[in-house]
This record gives structure tokens, C-alpha cells and sequence, in this order.
């Protein structure tokens, strides 16, 4: 079960999925600042037609010495019902609320550790999400991102293993790194990593 970057709508956010013992960074969120509460999740993710992203897969399985090329994500228009579309076919709307795409809440208020909700994406399955990072500082191709809100979010891949995703947001940006992992037994296998190479925000 390994994501790729062909499957990363602009939300990034195929791979929902989290286990409570499983994660990179656990205990990060410690640490970190806290965001402000009262930020909507649309001052996370800027939705807009001719806002665009480029993404540089890092992922651990890529074959040695072979450099993946670049991925962009550009908002192409905006739905009658008010969802942005991408050109990944993802689609995106934010209230002021939550962020959601057609199926799941991705990010949703208070904007604070410790913050979670369930997304229900299908019969028998059920995403569960939580801020697990808020104010972490990343660095990426793009450069350095400061208040950045980390989510997590599981989906039960089978009866003893797990799909994790974690999606970081930088204020104003948008994702800036994406992960996903695969946790059994307690232990997580990397799976996708990407990061921020460039983007573009229409009117700044």
C-alpha cells in the first residue's frame, strides 16, 4: 500500500490515517507553540483559481540516483457549489469551519493541539484526525515556514496495521510537507515524503 505522488490531490490529503502510537515525530507537538485558535482553517490553505503548488518527492523508496520530477498542483476553477477544483481532480472548499474536500474534513477548528474530529469516507471506514504540531518551524526546497499546524490522520488498513498521514500547513502557504507511513506493531515504515519546492498565490 504505498502513495505515490500521482495520487496527492491538492489537498495532499488522500492518505487519511493516524494512529495514536504512531508517528515520526510524536511529542513534537509538545514543544511547539501554540497557533492562534481563533485562525480559520482557509488562512492555512489559500483556495483561489491560478494558486499553484509544486511538490518534490522525497520518499524513501524512489530508486537511487533517479530524482523524481517536480509535481504541480494549479486550482483550475471553482465549482458552482462553491469547491475549488485542481488539477489533480482533487476538490476543495474551506468554511469557516473546517477545510473539507467531497468526502472529509481535513482541517477543522479550534486551530490547537489536541484538536480532533472523524471523517466517515466510506461504509466501515472511518478517518480519525488531530493537530498534533501547532507553531513547528519546516524547512523545505520552498524555504523556511514558521506557525505551522501538523495534522494527523488514520485509516485501519487491515486488523493489526494502520495508514498514517501527516500533512503540515503553513499559515498563508498551504501544505508544505506531506507524509504517510504505514504503522504495525508499534512501528512505523516511511512511506511518502514530499515537500514545497515552489508555489504561486495569486494576488501576492
Amino acid at each position: 500500500m504505498r502513495a505515490t505522488m500521482r495520487h496527492l490531490p491538492l489537498a495532499a490529503l488522500l492518505l487519511a490515517t493516524a494512529c495514536a502510537h504512531g508517528g515520526p515525530r510524536a511529542g513534537a507537538a509538545a514543544e511547539a507553540a501554540p497557533a492562534d485558535r481563533a485562525a480559520a482553517p482557509a488562512d492555512y490553505f489559500p483556495l483561489a483559481v491560478g494558486n499553484a503548488w509544486v511538490w518534490e518527492d522525497q520518499s524513501p523508496g524512489r530508486p537511487a540516483g533517479q530524482a523524481a520530477a517536480p509535481r504541480t498542483v494549479r486550482i483550475l476553477e471553482r465549482t458552482a457549489d462553491g469547491f475549488f477544483r485542481d488539477s489533480e481532480r482533487g476538490e476543495l472548499r474551506a468554511s469557516g469551519e473546517c477545510l473539507r474536500d467531497r468526502v472529509r474534513q481535513l482541517l477543522c477548528r479550534p486551530l490547537a493541539v489536541g484538536t480532533t474530529w472523524k471523517s466517515v469516507v466510506a461504509v466501515g471506514s472511518t478517518e480519525k484526525y488531530e493537530i498534533v504540531g501547532a507553531g513547528e518551524r519546516v524547512e523545505t526546497p520552498a524555504g523556511r515556514f514558521e506557525g505551522c499546524l501538523r495534522v494527523r490522520s488514520v485509516n485501519a488498513a487491515g486488523p493489526v496495521a494502520d495508514l498514517v498521514a501527516e500533512i503540515t500547513y503553513a499559515p498563508g502557504v498551504g501544505p508544505v510537507r506531506i507524509e504517510t507511513f504505514a504503522v504495525a506493531g508499534g512501528k512505523a515504515a516511511p512511506q511518502l515524503k514530499a515537500l514545497l519546492k515552489s508555489y504561486h498565490l495569486e494576488g501576492k
